[in-house]
């Protein structure tokens, strides 16, 4: 697995994959709305078996950053897969 400077510095597509705290569907608004707003996302969906899991696909996504701004905004957020995504 590749580090996100290494990821960044090749503008290579990553998927990032968030568990965040929400509890009804105005907090998965706001967790999409904050997502698709950072700059170089591409994809915004959500995931998992209690829909509480927010993949972001893009090129040049600050992972941190991301993460910092979902918790602050929407609710307590961890940050659980940073990955390259292959082309296909």
């Amino acid at each position: 697995m590749m580090s996100m400077r290494a990821l960044q510095a090749n503008n290579m597509k990553q998927k990032i994959v968030m568990k965040v705290q929400m509890k009804c569907d105005k907090c998965r608004a706001k967790a999409l709305t904050v997502a698709s707003g950072t700059n170089g996302v591409d994809f915004v969906g959500i995931e998992g078996k209690e829909k509480d899991e927010v993949v972001v696909i893009g090129d040049n996504v600050d992972a941190v950053k991301l993460t910092s701004s979902m918790r602050k905004k929407v609710g307590h957020t961890d940050l659980i897969i940073v990955s390259e995504l292959k082309s296909k």
